[in-house]
């Protein structure tokens, strides 16, 4: 029995000596708010920018399903269809048109009236209605423009002296900063939440085209979205944006539109309506493992297509350089390189750093636009159609036949003349009138010549058919 104690006693001896923990030699100094009758609250923070907060309702006419039978049902069965060579016509309600409702937040930018909000807020809306805070006035909005890359849009009302919000610069934002996010949630009026700054820079989430978001477990709730993200010092940091949760409520994995990037947004969509960014062309991703033993830069964006007649084609970019720099700015990610890109517009002079075969090098082009970029996607074309060149690689997505050729229809906007007009996603754009359409470039010399004041004769391959579609 000795043995044994004395076993167990130098094995614990051992294992106690192999650790050692680093200790605090100082006590800690606690403040308790009930002594002197101390009450601690972030009231003056907020109580000038909750002026700048609005209340944001829209409505819009939508399409409602179709109402089947139980022997509409049987008839448009796929085993009884089989024996049958036709469709039974679909009928329609009386009404097949309702009204729905959502609610909403935006943020005054303006003393004259500009509000900023998301774009899924007041997207596609017949009416949008603000209340101002503390007011049973409403006020009809006017869509100034959007930008569904972002999220983003501006509406304007007709009134003065409103209190505008006050711009914190979001590059100097780090993570565990207080925050609060101000808004309408579930339409319950307004109401503050907090929390801190859990990440930046977050990408790759899946809900903007162009994301460089602030993370926040500040509660972010439906009907927030559009309201103010903001600092200790009440001023704005983010717009909030979206919530990432399995049951639609609150799980602490809010996310918000970066104050500087939503200036930026803002004051395009304020000037001129609409945002024109420019197309450099490239396919780019990180660098990973091994890949980095490659490279003598460790940082940056790997390019790994190119476009033909793009901007970076023209600019003498191949596949495997690296982008180190864009104008001077250090680009760590390809994130960093698509967001800047972002920011520029069509007709800017842009200078970009790389590095290619161990050899850093430089060159600087004019950047084009999409529409002149006529190998990539394309939204301009047609009204409402967004289009891509058909590859190989699409077709075997598409399961489409190899000697099928043209402009593929990735979206069709929804009220659009192309959506009037029975454009269908999926698609694939293979004439006009008597023209054989093979690729972007050809669909726009094609349209280049025809008469607008007629009706436009389009050929699209549909379910393994060409159909005839009319345009005006």
């Amino acid at each position: 029995m000795k043995k044994i104690v004395l076993s167990i006693g130098l094995a614990s001896a051992l294992f106690a000596a192999s650790v050692n923990f680093n200790e605090s030699n100082t006590s800690a100094n606690r403040v308790n708010p009930a002594d002197g009758g101390v009450i601690l609250s972030y009231h003056d923070s907020i109580k000038d920018v909750k002026k700048s907060v609005v209340n944001i309702s829209t409505s819009k006419t939508i399409a409602q399903a179709n109402h089947f039978s139980p022997l509409d049902d049987f008839f448009n069965d796929p085993y009884f269809k089989q024996f049958f060579d036709f469709d039974l016509p679909q009928r329609k309600s009386k009404n097949n048109k309702e009204v729905i409702s959502s609610l909403g937040s935006g943020v005054i930018i303006s003393k004259d009236g500009y509000i900023v909000t998301n774009n899924h807020v007041v997207d596609d809306a017949d009416t949008i209605t603000v209340n101002l805070p503390g007011s049973d006035t409403e006020y009809k909005a006017k869509l100034i423009g959007k930008d569904p890359k972002t999220d983003l849009a501006v509406i304007k009302i007709e009134a003065k002296d409103l209190s505008a919000v006050t711009f914190a610069n979001s590059d100097d934002l780090m993570e565990g900063d207080v925050v609060f996010a101000l808004g309408n949630p579930f339409g319950v009026g307004f109401s503050v939440t907090s929390g801190i700054i859990s990440a930046l820079n977050k990408d790759n989430i899946g809900l903007n085209q162009y994301e460089n978001f602030i993370q926040t477990d500040a509660s972010i709730n439906p009907g927030n979205s559009g309201g103010a993200l903001v600092d200790s010092r009440g001023f704005l940091v983010g717009i909030n944006s979206a919530i990432l949760s399995r049951g639609g409520g609150n799980n602490g994995i809010g996310f918000a539109i970066p104050s500087n990037m939503v200036k930026d947004i803002a004051k395009k969509l304020i000037e001129k309506g609409k945002i024109e960014r420019g197309f450099l062309g490239v396919t780019i991703s990180a660098l990973q493992g091994e890949t980095k033993k490659a490279y003598k830069n460790q940082e940056g964006a790997l390019i790994t297509d190119v476009q033909k007649g793009s901007s970076a084609d023209e600019a003498g970019l191949k596949r495997g350089d690296l982008v180190t720099r864009v104008n001077n700015k250090v680009i760590k990610n390809p994130m960093d390189l698509k967001n800047y890109i972002g920011t520029l517009e069509i007709g800017e002079k842009v200078v970009i750093d790389y590095e290619r075969d161990g050899d850093n090098k430089q060159t600087s082009f004019i950047l084009k636009g999409e529409k002149e970029n006529l190998t990539g996607v394309q939204k301009n074309l047609i009204d409402g159609l967004s289009l891509r060149n058909l590859d190989s690689r699409l077709k075997d997505r598409l399961r489409l036949p190899r000697d099928v050729n043209g402009v593929l229809v990735e979206k069709v906007k929804s009220k659009s003349k192309a959506d009037e007009a029975g454009f269908k996603e999926g698609d694939v754009i293979i004439g006009i009138g008597q023209d054989e359409i093979k690729n972007l470039k050809d669909l726009d010399q094609a349209l280049k010549h025809i008469n607008k004041k007629e009706f436009t004769k389009i050929w699209v391959y549909r379910n393994g058919f060409a159909t005839l579609l009319v345009l005006k």
